[in-house]
């Protein structure tokens, strides 16, 4: 992978009024590279990508986009990057055709290229038969597609997702990952934020950022590697009613929905199991074999996320005194 920084990030800050919506934040993404940016609705994900598309001036903090300022040089920007959002960009009374030819002439493409670049473009994301349908006609997962079409047809050399596969359906998220992975492949650097953890696995590197800070990044391994829990995984057959019992047990440090069972979190494992029996047993609730499992990226989000709380409630607890 090419080592040059497609995105350069430091001490990154913006408030609207009193709050702080993204806090102080700073990080480097290369060339090339599936970057995730995986936080909860409201972390600051979306700020952050305004920030670095040149939609929003920053309130503190620098940064560089394809080597330019953020802030300088932001309208220089905008010809060398894609931008995709869960909205999608698009008029639902034009074609597909047609809406790739209004954003092309946007970004002041000769007609010849133009033309070329849409051919190039449906074919790519599988649209070449549904050029001619009205954009509100196709389904959602073809509607993801054309954005992804609209967003490219410049070729640029970096490529915004910000949640831009929100709503659509599993199988259509996993055809338009593939798709990253062929954009990647290419040499195109892709900053995608998302608050789906099956989709950060697909990522080469990632930051996690909640309440605007960015509290881990490292590798999907990495971060997997941050739990210092043991995890025990369980499949009750009252799923709801035994994670409010497992939840109250002192041993418990956090009790999650993972798939069709439940996840475990324990620093006290050889305790823990047979507590959970013992709960569930007297509650008549079955849930057969515990057993122990590497940590998810779920996992790491929580643990994660509870130990950032853990630092903020301390840190308050000592302003309070001083």
């Amino acid at each position: 992978m090419n080592t040059e920084k497609a995105i350069v990030v430091k001490n990154l800050s913006r408030k609207f009024g009193k709050f702080i919506a993204v806090d102080n934040i700073s990080f480097e993404v290369n060339r090339g590279e599936i970057f995730g940016f995986l936080g909860p609705n409201g972390a600051g994900k979306s700020t952050t990508i305004r920030m670095l598309n040149g939609l929003l001036l920053p309130t503190s903090g620098e940064g560089r986009v394809g080597g330019f300022d953020i802030i300088r040089e932001n309208a220089q920007i905008k010809d060398h990057i894609g931008y995709m959002s869960q909205r999608f960009s698009l008029y639902e009374d034009l074609t597909g055709e047609e809406n790739l030819t209004f954003f092309g002439g946007v970004y002041g493409l000769d007609p010849e290229r133009l033309a070329a670049r849409i051919t190039e473009v449906l074919n790519l994301v599988g649209l070449e038969d549904r050029r001619h349908d009205l954009t509100r006609n196709l389904p959602l997962g073809l509607k993801q597609r054309l954005a992804l079409a609209s967003a490219i047809i410049h070729e640029p050399s970096i490529l915004f997702l910000d949640e831009a596969t929100s709503g659509v359906d599993p199988i259509s998220r996993r055809n338009f990952w593939d798709l990253i992975y062929a954009m990647a492949q290419e040499g195109r650097t892709i900053l995608v934020t998302t608050h789906y953890m099956e989709e950060a696995e697909f990522c080469d590197r990632l930051v996690l950022i909640f309440q605007g800070r960015i509290i881990a990044q490292g590798t999907p391994g990495e971060l997997k590697g941050e739990v210092k829990e043991t995890i025990l995984a369980l499949i009750p057959d009252n799923l709801d009613g035994a994670l409010d019992l497992i939840r109250k047990l002192p041993q418990v440090a956090e009790a999650a929905v993972f798939g069709d069972g439940l996840h475990i979190a324990t620093t006290r494992p050889e305790e823990t199991e047979p507590a959970i029996q013992a709960v569930l047993s007297a509650h008549h609730i079955a849930c057969g074999r515990i057993e122990r499992v590497r940590p998810s990226l779920e996992d790491a989000f929580i643990s994660l996320v509870q130990r950032a709380e853990g630092k903020e409630a301390i840190s308050g607890q000592l302003s309070a005194v001083s």
